[in-house]
This record gives structure tokens, C-alpha cells and sequence, in this order.
């Protein structure tokens, strides 16, 4: 009797002090497979985030993107509770890992690891990136118009006078500037050795981030980006870009790999970006690229892109505001190459400045590249042809010191860089800090925190979603859908469902935490979740705000349209 009264104590004791939630899926290691991320349960995944951070770049914090941890965990909660983000690609960089060469830096990589800990303690997945624009900070003289990351000093050493000439943005030095190049150049053909100490540092670092994380927050990193934005700095006599890519940059590629394997990262991915200018459509910058000569990379790689208009940035070349459609056809490119590779792929850098001369068409631009990212088609036609997977993608970028910088430019103290980004006179972080010190976006909150398929039972046959933040490009040809929806923010899903225990799993943006949801799976909230549960075969998902409309009559309509494809 003793011992059954005190079974019925710790009972009721348990319901006190565990929290009351619904059985949650997070927390699986991913894997390429079929084209596309997927967990442990099988469930296609859709990574979705920001880049941590353009501070990074910066020497004021030493190479890392927070001044402290308490400002990466405030980073990261504010991050998920505004924005719903799953993942982010967070920076590292070469010059702060072996500032002396042969001599690693295991201090500043524990502050590495501790700040990359307050993503994963948060749930969000990681995939790192070593980071490097222009080669080096160090190539750059005091007074300089432009600065750039990545090698250390003495991996910078011995180099012309950098000058650009008339530059107007500082991407341009990627071709004019003879020290940049010049160093770019001995990289990829590893003079002096230099290649070889990048790729024994990088293995150094991953060893030590595997080391200092638990096991069950190695988990949650993803993979790792070996380099950011490659390019031959010059080509050798007769070379073209794409040789460049099959002969130098893919066996950099094989090397770093064979490092990550070495480091115990064998089962996790290295998301690899083709030549920077492959896919510019500012004309006189764009080189043929992509990896086209390589036959192919396989699910031991990612296929790893960046996405900017240049034309919108230039304020010049693109009057107007971004369009219905206009980057449909750059991310279905962007989808095909990953297919011809093999493997997946990631826009790991996408984004446009949030102020300045253009960022008048900052809601715009952005809504574009969401619904490239979302789908192969325009909003105009996307109810009569929906097919198409959905990107993974990360936003340059997250920082909250944006616009409260003091970075020394070029260690210049008579140059105290506090405007923006702090980085060559960039204007991109989505977030900021408010007079009273709070997190607060800098873009309208619609843009980015969306509904996306955080993790789909099977495989996603097509999404797309009406933000209604900029214009209303998602046409509805279905009269009672379009009675129902009327004027609020929708998404619609169609899959086909392995009818495996883990739910398909939406982010619901903060307007979309009470939905209306007609779906053939049964559907439940969970915070900012949608959880949809089929059985196996074609299901279909349409959720949007509670209205008076008729529901069965929409129901009817949709059932109608996904099963006559």
C-alpha cells in the first residue's frame, strides 16, 4: 500500500515538473539523399536561416561574429522568436585560426565553438564557413577604400601595391586588383605551400569544434562550406573559367574532403560553391561556371550557390522594383545543376542591402528570391504548373552590432568604420539593436518570417507562398479557394507521404499561429508549427488565415486540382 502511494506521489509530481508539449522530431542528423536534405525519420528538410555573421569579417571582435556569448544566445532567440529560422551558416576565418603559421589559435576557436553553441542549444542547425572576400584584410594598405578577409598576414606578405582604380563597388577588386588577384592566383596553385597550410588549419578546426560539442549538438551541424565565393584571381594561358573549376578548384574540393574525413566528419557534407561569377546577370562581370565540366559531386557534397542582383544593387542597370517571376529562372538553373551533380542544393548567400540609394527595392528583391527559392514557377502561373523543389537557403546576414561597429579599417585608427555592416560600406544585417538594446528587424517582418516546409513526410512535389508583403504575385484560379483566401497571407503544399510516425512539420509565421487549414492529413499547431499526419500516398495542405468563406466547397476545389495532375 506504502509503495503504491508513492508511485501515485512521483506520478503526479511528473505531471507537475515536465513540461507539456507535443512529441517533437527535432534534433536528427541529416544526410543527402535522393536529391535532397533529409533526417533520420526519413523527412525531406528544408533549411532556412541567416549567415552568423558579417562581424566575422571584422577584426573588432577578433574574427568572431559576437563580442560575447550572452550576444549570440540573445542572437539566436531573437532570430527563431522573429524570424523562425531552422539553420545558419556561421563564419570562421583562416587569418584568425593560424595568425602565425604552423601555431593554431585554440582560444579563438573555443570562442568559435561557445558562440556556435548558443545556435545549437537553440536547435538551430549549423553549417560553418570559412570565410574569406578579396583574399586578405592584409593586402590592403591603411588607407585603402576596400578591406577583405580570410589569410593571415603572413599568408599575405610580398604582394604589389593593391590598388583598384576607379572601383565602384568592392567586388571589382576580385578583377582589377593586382594584389588581389596576384594572391588569389599562388593560392590555387599552392605556392610556397600556402594551400597546404589552409587545408591542415581548416582540418584543425573541425577537429576541434567535433571535440568540444556533445554529441548530440554535433548532430546538428550540417556540413561545412570549405571556401567562400572561389575565383582564380587570373587564369593560366588558354584557360577558361570552367577548366579553372575542373582543374584547380575540384581538387581543392577532393583534398578539403579527404581533411573533413580525417577530422570525423566523414558522414557530414561539404557544401561547395562553384566559381563566384557563374551566375551574375550583370553581364560584364558573369563567367561561365557551375561546375559544368565535372561529372559529378554525389551525396558526400552540396552544391552550394550564392544569389544577388547585381542589377538592383547598381541602382543603374535596374530602374525599377523586382518582379513576379524575374529570379524563377536563376533558381531553377541553380536546381538543375545540383541534379546534373547528383546531389542537393543550398543558396548559402542571398539578399540585398537594407539601406541606401536602392533599398527602395529591398521588399521586392526579396520577395523574389524567396519564391525562386520556393519554386520553379511565377505566382501568375504557378496553379497550372506547381512542380518543383523547394532550396535551402541562408540570408546575408544577421548582426546585431549593425550600425553600432567601431572596426579599426585596415587597422587604421584615423579610419573608425561605425555605419552598417562596417565591411566596405555594406547595408545587408536583417536585424538590429533598438535604442534599448533589444533585437528589432531591420526588413519588414513578412519577408522573412515565412511559411516553409521545415520537414516534409516524403517528397515535396510543390510549395508556394503569398506573403502579401510586397504586391500579391500568387494568382488563384480556383473561385472558392480565392473567396476563402481573400486578402491574407497562404501557402500551399503538395506531397507524397511516406506515412511514416514523424510528421510533416510547417513554420508558421507570427500573422499564421491561428490557421485555417484544409488539408488530407490531419493537422495540429504546435507553437510555430504545423504538424500535418497522412497516410502514405499524394496529400495536400492549404493554410491561411480563419475567414467566413466556405470551406468544404474550397476543400472540394483543391481535391480537385492536386488530383488532376
Amino acid at each position: 500500500m506504502r509503495r503504491a502511494v508513492l508511485l501515485a506521489v512521483l506520478f503526479l509530481l511528473s505531471l507537475v515538473i515536465t513540461p507539456v508539449r507535443a512529441e517533437s522530431f527535432d534534433g536528427s542528423e541529416l544526410r543527402v539523399s535522393g536529391g535532397v536534405f533529409r533526417d533520420e525519420h526519413g523527412r525531406e528538410v528544408v533549411l532556412r536561416g541567416f549567415n552568423v555573421s558579417g562581424t566575422a569579417k571584422l577584426a573588432e571582435y577578433r574574427g568572431l561574429p559576437f563580442a560575447s556569448v550572452a550576444d549570440a544566445r540573445k542572437s539566436a532567440s531573437a532570430m527563431k522568436q522573429l524570424t523562425g529560422a531552422n539553420a545558419v551558416r556561421f563564419l570562421l576565418t583562416w587569418a584568425w585560426i593560424e595568425p602565425q603559421r604552423g601555431q593554431i589559435d585554440r582560444a579563438y576557436l573555443d570562442g568559435v565553438t561557445q558562440q556556435l553553441r548558443a545556435f545549437t542549444d537553440q536547435g538551430l542547425r549549423v553549417y560553418l564557413d570559412f570565410h574569406q572576400d578579396l583574399y586578405s584584410r592584409y593586402l590592403f594598405n591603411k588607407d585603402s577604400w576596400y578591406t577583405g578577409d580570410g589569410a593571415p598576414a603572413w599568408a599575405a606578405s610580398g604582394y604589389p601595391k593593391e590598388s583598384c582604380g576607379l572601383c565602384f563597388h568592392w567586388g571589382q577588386n576580385m578583377k582589377n586588383n593586382n594584389a588581389v588577384t596576384a594572391a588569389t592566383y599562388d593560392f590555387w596553385h599552392n605556392r610556397n605551400g600556402v594551400q597546404d597550410s589552409f587545408v591542415n588549419a581548416a582540418g584543425e578546426a573541425l577537429k576541434h569544434v567535433k571535440q568540444a560539442l556533445p554529441a548530440n549538438e554535433f548532430k546538428l551541424v550540417v556540413g561545412v562550406d570549405p571556401l567562400n565565393e572561389p575565383y582564380a584571381g587570373k587564369y593560366d594561358d588558354g584557360q577558361t573559367s570552367q577548366q579553372w573549376e575542373r582543374d584547380l578548384l575540384m581538387p581543392f574540393y577532393q583534398r578539403f574532403r579527404a581533411e573533413m574525413d580525417e577530422a570525423g566528419w566523414a558522414a557530414k557534407p561539404a557544401f561547395v560553391e562553384p566559381l563566384v561569377f557563374w551566375n551574375q546577370n550583370v553581364d560584364f562581370f558573369a563567367e561561365p561556371g557551375g561546375l559544368a565540366l565535372v561529372p559529378t559531386l554525389g551525396e558526400r557534397f552540396v552544391f552550394n550557390a550564392h544569389f544577388y542582383d547585381g542589377k538592383a544593387q547598381s541602382g543603374l542597370l535596374m530602374p525599377g522594383k523586382a518582379g513576379d517571376g524575374q529570379y524563377t529562372q536563376a533558381f531553377r538553373t541553380i536546381r538543375d545543376r545540383a541534379t546534373a551533380l547528383g546531389t542537393t542544393s543550398i543558396v548559402s548567400e542571398f539578399g540585398h542591402p537594407v539601406s541606401g540609394n536602392t533599398s527602395d527595392k529591398l521588399s521586392s528583391v526579396l520577395k523574389g528570391i524567396y519564391q525562386g527559392l520556393d519554386s520553379t514557377a511565377p505566382g501568375a502561373r504557378w496553379w497550372s504548373s506547381p512542380r518543383g523543389s523547394v532550396i535551402s537557403g541562408s540570408q546575408w546576414h544577421w548582426d546585431i552590432n549593425y550600425g553600432r561597429h567601431r572596426e579599426l579599417m585596415n587597422d587604421n585608427p584615423n579610419k573608425v568604420m561605425t555605419d552598417g555592416d562596417a565591411m566596405n560600406d555594406e547595408h545587408f544585417s536583417a536585424v538590429k539593436l533598438d535604442a534599448s538594446g533589444n533585437p528589432v528587424l531591420t526588413v519588414e517582418r513578412a519577408l522573412v518570417d515565412r511559411v516553409y516546409p521545415q520537414a516534409v513526410a516524403g517528397t515535396t512535389l510543390a510549395f508556394a507562398y503569398e506573403d502579401r508583403a510586397y504586391q500579391t504575385w500568387q494568382q488563384i484560379p480556383l473561385a472558392n479557394v480565392r473567396s476563402l483566401v481573400g486578402s491574407a497571407p497562404f501557402a500551399v503544399i503538395v506531397w507524397d507521404s511516406n506515412g511514416g510516425s514523424a510528421p510533416t512539420e510547417l513554420h508558421l509565421p507570427g500573422s499564421l499561429r491561428s490557421p485555417l487549414v484544409i488539408s488530407s492529413a490531419s493537422s495540429s499547431v504546435q507553437g510555430d508549427k504545423l504538424l500535418l499526419r497522412g497516410g502514405s500516398g499524394r496529400q495536400f495542405a492549404l493554410v491561411t488565415a480563419a475567414s467566413g468563406g466556405n470551406t468544404a466547397a474550397a476543400e472540394a476545389e483543391l481535391r480537385q486540382w492536386y488530383q488532376g495532375w
